[in-house]
């Protein structure tokens, strides 16, 4: 977006800012759940009292039954606690390692709340998520499935830091030539019966279908209290089947999510392409209340999954009982990505306009791990990617599994970077002569290494990239200043520590400032502050 135009956006966004009466509630609910990392949304810490737990802007208050009202519903959403990376000093730590994520449900989710007047749960924002969301404009591998972007500058919100940003670019397949074999599992209990539920999962499932051909199959599994097959093995072109067999289905009874699940991977796997894409694609709002429903209970149950060839496709739907802490965790364990569906466009986004990407592997249990040079870097902090964590000796270890990047599927990862005085160390570069008393920085910074899988190998394959100090420019690209200003709202959101004194004002401010294209962003900051929520930083 240019300067011009945000300024338009700005001048008409503002006339309509207001306060809004938060009401405030009298109970909260019951747990259902008991993951001890995850938490009910709103509840920001064990502490808070009843009341301060839901903090939504629309919820009403008098409810005598212990469960909150949102919006004539009731909110059981839970969210695991995140607590951010902080700074690592290079002496202790010089290595950075994580698993790969195109994760984006984070961002449309949090979307939701803001779009519906909520006030944003800080747990619910995952920062990579929001920084993925968006496209960048990268160098394409020249061979292989990966290529590797790199830019090192100024960090915007912390004067004393440098930041980088690593940014991966996953080849384009040519997907059209490989068949697809796709089971839809859909939740229709009786909390699916929403209009942004199970209407909306058929919507999006219905698109999906009109896009396939005739060597691609479809089956399609729902699960209530129970599993049932509603179609098998139909073929890709008979899309009027397939989307009469998903206009059949309803809502009701209670959710036996496991049954589902197993009933699934085992038709992927009897009607397996050798070549294709074998992928099942659950739809859920997370409720899974009948039989295996922990999070620790689910994980094990897909991680067993994993090595059958089948990948997995989680997305989310709905409000007010949403479970992202079950869903992440499916899709992190079980060769998966994981995107929430808040409209009949996002669903148009995910299956259609980007399926190859959602839809079509090109680099499985991809990883990332970044040396950093001790002469050069005394303290990092990766942004984000704090449930993406690997051990550093995880790199190395093809057994591992890591995260998936699909076909034209971008990773964007940023790290904040303190430039030392010249601290001789250990490692790559212990062979460097200390620069003690210099401020004068010269030679490699870093060195960025990925390493990922064939989709059907199982040995990785490695490449690199050294970053350079006079790799450095004040001058930032589109690239660069578009996940910064991701970043930044996300760490509004969630209150950060490290960006203290940050609010969505400056935000803006900062987009204005850098021409940044992005008017989607835009759009969703000033309905955040128009909300009456987004004047400060911190406003819990």
């Amino acid at each position: 977006m240019k300067k011009t135009t945000s300024n338009s956006i700005k001048r008409n966004l503002t006339m309509t800012l207001s306060l809004i009466m938060t009401a405030t509630m009298l109970a909260s609910c019951g747990s259902g759940y008991d993951g001890s990392e995850s938490r009910k949304s709103g509840s920001y810490n064990n502490e808070r009292t009843t009341a301060e737990n839901y903090r939504y802007s629309n919820v009403t208050a008098g409810d005598t039954d212990g469960t909150a009202n949102i919006g004539g519903g009731y909110n059981t959403e839970e969210y695991n606690h995140l607590t951010e990376n902080g700074y690592k000093l290079v002496s202790d730590e010089p290595l950075s390692t994580f698993s790969t994520d195109v994760d984006t449900a984070s961002y449309t989710n949090v979307r939701r709340m803001i779009n519906d007047g909520w006030e944003v749960d800080p747990d619910a924002v995952r920062t990579e998520e929001f920084i993925n969301y968006f496209k960048y404009d990268y160098e394409k591998p020249a061979e292989g499935a990966v290529s590797i972007n790199t830019e090192l500058s100024d960090c915007p919100w912390n004067s004393e830091a440098k930041l980088m940003l690593v940014g991966l670019q996953a080849r384009e397949a040519k997907v059209k030539d490989v068949p697809t074999n796709l089971v839809f599992l859909i939740d229709v209990s009786g909390s699916m019966e929403d209009e942004d539920k199970l209407p909306l999962v058929q919507q999006a499932f219905s698109m999906l279908a009109e896009n396939l051909g005739a060597d691609d199959r479809v089956s399609i599994v729902t699960y209530a209290g129970s599993d049932s097959v509603v179609l098998e093995g139909e073929s890709g072109d008979n899309s009027e089947e397939i989307v009469s067999a998903l206009n059949s289905l309803s809502a009701g009874g209670s959710t036996a999510g496991a049954a589902g699940i197993t009933t699934a991977y085992k038709l992927a796997e009897e009607y397996f392409i050798e070549g294709g894409n074998n992928r099942v694609i659950l739809a859920t709002d997370g409720d899974l209340n009948v039989g295996l429903s922990s999070e620790e209970e689910l994980t094990d149950l897909i991680s067993q999954k994993r090595d059958s060839g089948v990948y997995l496709s989680v997305l989310g739907f709905g409000s007010g009982n949403y479970k992202d802490n079950r869903l992440e965790a499916l899709a992190d364990n079980g060769n998966g990505n994981y995107a929430y569906i808040d409209s009949v466009d996002e669903a148009k986004r995910v299956l259609v306009t980007e399926m190859s990407g959602t839809l079509f592997t090109v680099a499985k249990d991809a990883k990332v791990q970044i040396e950093f040079n001790p002469e050069n870097v005394s303290a990092y902090r990766l942004v984000g990617y704090e449930n993406r964590l690997l051990n550093d000796e995880d790199f190395e270890d093809d057994t591992k599994d890591a995260g998936d990047i699909g076909s034209g599927q971008q990773v964007t990862v940023l790290y904040e970077i303190v430039p030392n005085n010249g601290n001789k160390k250990t490692l790559k570069y212990q062979d460097n002569e200390s620069k003690a008393e210099t401020n004068e920085l010269s030679g490699e910074m870093l060195t960025v290494s990925v390493r990922y899988k064939d989709p059907e190998a199982s040995e990785s394959k490695l490449i690199d990239k050294s970053v350079m100090c006079s790799d450095y420019t004040e001058a930032v690209s589109q690239n660069f200043a578009k996940a910064c200003s991701a970043a930044e709202f996300a760490m509004v959101l969630r209150n950060s520590d490290y960006a203290s004194g940050l609010t969505a004002q400056g935000v803006v401010d900062y987009m204005e400032q850098n021409n940044v294209d992005n008017s989607e962003l835009f759009e969703l900051i000033y309905k955040y502050m128009q909300n009456g929520t987004g004047s400060e930083a911190s406003y819990w």
